[in-house]
C-alpha cells in the first residue's frame, strides 16, 4: 500500500504565499508515489484523525511554522514529521539566540546590537558599537522580510519602519558575495552563489523571476574554501541541533565567511535553492523529498 503523506502549508505568517507555493510543489511531486493531502494548520488535527497519515510534511515558513510552535503540536500526534524539532527550530528562528550559539562555537557572524524599542538609540551609539552601513532586521522573520540596509543619514527613518516589532537586531553590514549551503542531515550537499540585481538578496530577489537574480553553481572559490564553508554549515547545523534539511546563508568577504543565519525550513518552490543544489548534485526533486520523508521522526 502507498504511504499517506499529510502536507501542512499556508499558515498565518507573512511568508504564507511562499509556504503555499512550497506545499503545492511538494504535493505535485509526491503524488507520483504516495497518497497525499494538503491542509492548513487549523485543519491538521481533523485530518490526522480522518486521513491517518504515515508522515507529516511540514511545508510551513515563518512564524508559527518554523519557530518551534507547530513542531511542539506535531510532537503530540506521535507521527513522524519532517525537518527539525521544537527546540532547534526555535533557536534557529531567533537570530539573537542563534548568533550567541555561533559565537560560542567560534563560528564567525556579523557584529550586532539587540535593540528594544522601549529604549532610544542614537546614531552615535550605533557608530561606536558597530559602524555604518548597518542592517536592521526582525529577530524572528525569514525570507529577508522587513530587512533594510541603512546608512548613517537614513538610519533613524528606516528604524521607525520596524517599530511594530518589540525587538530587532542592528547588525554590521558585510559586503561581498552571497553564498548559501544546503545540508542533509550529516551530508554536505553543496553550495550556490546568488548575484542579485537589487541592492541585496531581499524578498523580491528571492522569489520574483523578474528580479533577475543570477544563480551560480558551481561556486567559483578554491576547493579549500569550499571545504571550509561546507564544514561551517555542517557545524552550525549540528550545534543548533537541527535535523533533516537546512540552508545556511553566508557572506564571503576578504577571504572570510560570515554566517548570517541558518534556515530549518528552506523553500521547495521552483526558484528555491536547496532543490537547485540537489539537481546539480544529480539528486532529483523526488529523491530529495524521499530523503526528507525517510528522515522524518518524532522526539526531536
Amino acid at each position: 500500500m502507498k504511504k499517506k503523506i499529510l502536507i501542512v502549508y499556508g499558515g498565518i505568517s507573512r511568508e504564507r504565499p511562499i509556504s503555499i507555493e512550497t506545499g503545492k510543489q511538494v504535493a505535485k511531486e509526491l503524488k507520483k508515489k504516495y497518497l497525499v493531502k494538503l491542509c492548513e494548520p487549523k485543519e491538521m488535527s481533523t485530518l490526522v484523525k480522518s486521513f491517518k497519515p504515515n508522515i507529516i510534511f511540514n511545508a510551513l515558513h515563518g512564524q508559527f511554522g518554523e519557530d518551534g510552535y507547530i513542531q511542539t503540536i506535531l510532537e503530540t500526534y506521535k507521527i513522524p514529521y519532517t525537518h527539525s524539532g521544537p527546540i532547534a527550530s526555535m533557536i534557529a528562528m531567533n537570530k539573537e539566540i542563534s548568533k550567541k550559539i555561533f559565537i560560542k562555537n567560534k563560528i564567525v557572524t556579523p557584529k550586532y546590537i539587540n535593540y528594544n524599542f522601549k529604549k532610544k538609540i542614537s546614531v552615535k551609539e550605533v557608530k561606536k558599537k558597530i559602524r555604518f552601513p548597518v542592517v536592521i532586521k526582525p529577530k524572528n522573520e525569514g525570507s529577508s522580510l522587513n530587512v533594510f540596509i541603512c546608512e548613517e543619514k537614513n538610519f533613524l527613518k528606516k528604524l521607525i519602519k520596524l517599530k511594530f516589532y518589540r525587538e530587532i537586531l542592528i547588525e554590521e553590514f558585510i559586503a561581498g558575495r552571497e553564498i548559501q549551503v544546503a545540508i542533509l542531515g550529516k551530508k554536505k550537499l553543496g553550495a550556490i552563489e546568488l548575484r542579485p540585481k537589487r541592492k541585496f538578496y531581499d524578498y523580491k530577489a528571492k522569489y520574483e523571476k523578474k528580479a533577475g537574480t543570477d544563480h551560480i553553481i558551481p561556486v567559483d572559490i578554491p576547493k579549500s574554501k569550499m571545504r571550509e564553508i561546507l564544514n561551517i554549515a555542517q557545524k552550525a547545523h549540528n550545534v543548533i541541533g537541527c535535523e533533516g534539511v537546512t540552508r545556511s546563508d553566508f557572506k564571503y568577504y576578504n577571504g572570510k565567511f560570515y554566517l548570517l543565519e541558518i534556515n530549518t525550513q528552506p523553500g521547495m518552490t521552483k526558484l528555491s535553492l536547496v532543490p537547485e543544489i540537489a539537481k546539480y548534485k544529480n539528486m532529483r526533486f523526488i529523491d530529495l523529498l524521499d530523503w526528507m520523508l525517510k528522515n522524518a521522526s518524532i522526539h526531536k
